[in-house]
This record gives structure tokens, sequence and C-alpha cells, in this order.
């Protein structure tokens, strides 16, 4: 009798725990059972890119700076490849005129540079002629020192006769002396004259402003009548790219990524004007001058891409993406995908609910995703591959392209309510004018 009253009592306490079971999911999951809603994605096959952002601009990879050594006003500009007076996009060839800057004042400068040196040339052959009379002078005063000296002990000389000629002789010699350092000097005055020629011609050759290479004009910098002045560094009038067919994107690396970027790295960029197009590059080199700009450290990376279509310009801006590592045509999920997780043991299958509360076990490199089963959900394990920002390689999955996996859940009365507004918009969408009735009816 003992063991019937317990048996029955127990089975009353099964069947209350049960139906407080039974009743409190369906409190939770709502009288219809859709309490909650299961947002799905698909698993894609794609490629996969393990990627650091940077954005920077694009360069030509040679610029030329043609400047002014001398100053003046500029007079005139050259013809370019098209017979068009030079300007921005003109094309050039090396030794072709760019500009011309007012040559009168070096004309005259070469004029005095020319009329110094003749001047310099008669010195040299008056410093000769002087040199020449000096010795014949000298030769003189010798002959008539020694005939002296013979003379004066015989007594058929005035002492003061001697002295005279003793005189003339150490003059003589003095002048030998002086007219060879006139000589020198005049020697001294011919070098100077002829640098000054020298320098007025070359002066005279730079108002004739010419390219120094085959190139492209990207920037005329003065205008016809601006003058120029060149003090210690030469003015800058044009920048020529040599070859706009090959291009550069010099990047703004931060100091946290500057350790993975390596030469011969490959780079993928797109610019704004040209939306959809992916432009291909490798790395060229790591400069080492850092900045800083608002304690940020960053590092310039140059990178090296064709431009053999011509499509990019200069100094248009670029977001690149450096390729650390991919995977190409590959099965992958969405990072989202493998965050969710059930916020209640009670939305799992009932088989998995115990080792769901438990804590899921998993190996090394092991991801859990979640995939519906009827109004429960259920994890199947995974082991990740390689991992993006918004993606992640499946490895060995038992998943295939397709299926449908949770990412997300959402309370059904919030569906509701969103789709008892309307037609499901965003609320941050632009809603259309209303068009007036009055006007309609042309009131």
């Amino acid at each position: 009798m003992k063991k019937a009253i317990r048996s029955i009592v127990i089975i009353i306490i099964l069947c209350a725990l049960g139906a407080g079971g039974y009743f409190g999911w369906k409190k939770y999951r709502g009288t219809d059972g859709s309490k909650i809603v299961f947002q799905t994605e698909e698993v894609r096959r794609s490629d996969v890119m393990s990627v650091i952002n940077a954005s920077g601009t694009v360069e030509p990879e040679e610029l030329v700076n043609v400047g002014a050594q001398v100053s003046g006003k500029i007079m005139s500009f050259g013809l370019d490849a098209d017979g068009k007076q030079v300007d921005y996009g003109s094309r050039v060839t090396k030794g072709m005129v760019l500009a011309k800057i007012d040559e009168v004042l070096y004309e005259a400068a070469l004029k005095e540079a020319e009329a110094t040196l003749l001047q310099a040339k008669a010195g040299i052959l008056r410093s000769e002629a002087n040199f020449k009379q000096a010795k014949a002078k000298l030769a003189l005063a010798k002959r008539n020192w020694e005939r002296a000296q013979e003379l004066y002990p015989k007594r058929a000389m005035a002492k003061s006769e001697y002295d005279s000629c003793e005189s003339n002789y150490l003059t003589s010699n003095a002048d030998i002396a002086v007219a060879e350092a006139e000589k020198e000097q005049a020697k001294a005055q011919l070098a100077i004259a002829e640098a000054l020629m020298v320098k007025a011609k070359r002066n005279l050759s730079y108002c004739v402003i010419a390219s120094p290479v085959d190139g492209v004009i990207v920037d005329r910098r003065v205008s016809i009548g601006q003058t120029l002045v060149s003090n210690m560094s030469a003015s800058s009038i044009f920048l020529i790219a040599t070859d706009l067919k090959k291009m550069q994107v010099w990047a703004s690396v931060n100091e946290a990524d500057i350790g993975a970027i390596q030469k011969g790295m490959p780079v993928i960029f797109t610019v704004d004007t040209f939306p959809g197009m992916e432009f291909e590059g490798v790395v060229h080199k790591v400069r080492l001058n850092a900045t800083m700009s608002q304690n940020v450290v960053t590092y310039v990376v140059e990178i090296s891409t064709d431009n053999s279509n011509g499509v990019l310009l200069p100094y248009l801006t670029a977001n690149v993406r450096f390729i650390r590592s991919s995977r190409k045509n590959v099965l992958n999920v969405s990072n989202a995908a493998l965050r969710y997780m059930p916020d209640s043991p009670e939305l799992v299958v009932p088989e998995q609910r115990r080792e769901f509360i438990n804590g899921i076990e998993r190996q090394k490199g092991e991801r859990i995703i979640w995939v519906k089963s009827g109004d429960f959900v259920k994890y199947i394990k995974v082991k990740a591959g390689l991992v993006t920002g918004n993606a992640t390689e499946l490895v060995d999955s038992p998943l295939a392209e397709g299926d449908l996996i949770v990412n997300s859940q959402i309370d059904a009365e919030t569906v509701k309510k969103r789709s008892a507004k309307g037609d499901g918009r965003s609320p941050f969408m632009p809603k259309m004018p209303k068009r007036n009735r009055n006007s309609a009816k042309g009131k």
C-alpha cells in the first residue's frame, strides 16, 4: 500500500514538473511557439583575405622639378610635342624649350664680360712689353756697371758717376721683378675675365628653360609676365612626370601594423573616382622616417603599380589593403555567426541542452556554429582556418555551400511591431515628398 502511494506521489511530482517546464517553455516561446525568431545566413564560397587597411595618395614614380637658375620675367612658353603652348598635361621631350626669361640684362652682362676679357688680354700684352723693356734696361745698366768697375780703380771715372752706374744696375734688377709681378697679375686678370665670360654665357643660356627629360607636365607654377627671384635655390617652374605608366601609392601605415609589411607584399587598392574598380600593386619600400600626429606614429609605404592603361591620375586618394594572407574559393561564414550563442538552454535541442548548460567541449581550432532544427537550434563543431575582419574560413566542415546557419535571434513581438509600422524600410532612409493635392488640382 505504501509503495503504491509512493509511486503515485512520484508520478504526480513528475507530471507537475513536466507541466511546469512545458508551460514555462510555452511562456518563453509564446503560445504559438514563435517567441524567438532566428536570423539566418548562407554558408558561402568565396575568396577570403586577411588584410591591413590604410589610406594613401597616388604619385608618379619619378618626378623632376624644373626650376630657374636666374632671376627675371617670364617672357613666353615653348611649344609641346603637339605644337601647343606648354601647359598642364603637355607632353614634352628632352631638350624641348619650356619657357624663356627676359634676356636683356644677361646679354648686357655678357658684353661687359667680353669687354673685360679684351681688356685683360691687352693687359697681358702691356705687361709683356714692360717686361721686355725692363730686361733691356737691365742689360744696359749691367754693362755700364761693369765698365764703371773697370774704370774707377784707374781713376778714369768720377766717384759720382760710379755711384750712378751702381744705382741704375740695382734699380734695373728691381724693375725686372716688378715687370714679372705685373705679368703674373695680368695673367690673373685674364683668368678672372675668362671666368666672368663663362658665367655670363651660362646665365644667358639659363634664360632658356629646357626640359631635362621626356615626360608629361604635371604642374605649371608660373605665368607669362611673372617675375622669378632666384636666390639660394632654384625657383620651381614645372613639375614633370617621366612616365605616368608607372605609378606609386604612398600609403600611411600605423606603427602597430608596420611590422607585418614586407617588400614584395601584394596590395589591392581602390580610388573613389573609379568605384568598383580594383588595382593591384606590390610593396616597393618602407620609409624609415616616421611621422607623429596627435601621438599617432605612422610610416610611409611605397607601393608600385602598373598604369599602362593610363586610368590612374596623380594625387588621387587611394584606399589600400595590404594582403597578409589569402584563400581562394573556400567555404566561409561571417564572424557574427561564430559569435552567436543562444541566450537560453530552452532554445537548444533537448539532446544537446545538458552539454550546452555544462559548457560545450571544443578542441584547439574548433568553433561552434548553430543551425535551425525545427523550433530549436543545434550546434555543429567546425574547424576554423583563416580569420579576417568579417569572415572566417571553414576547414573540413560538415556544412556545404548554401546551408543556412544562425547568426542572431530576435523577439517575435519586435518583428510584428516592425511589420506593423510599414514597409519595413530603414528609418534612416530618406522619404519621398508627398504630392500636394491642392497643387495637383490647379489651386
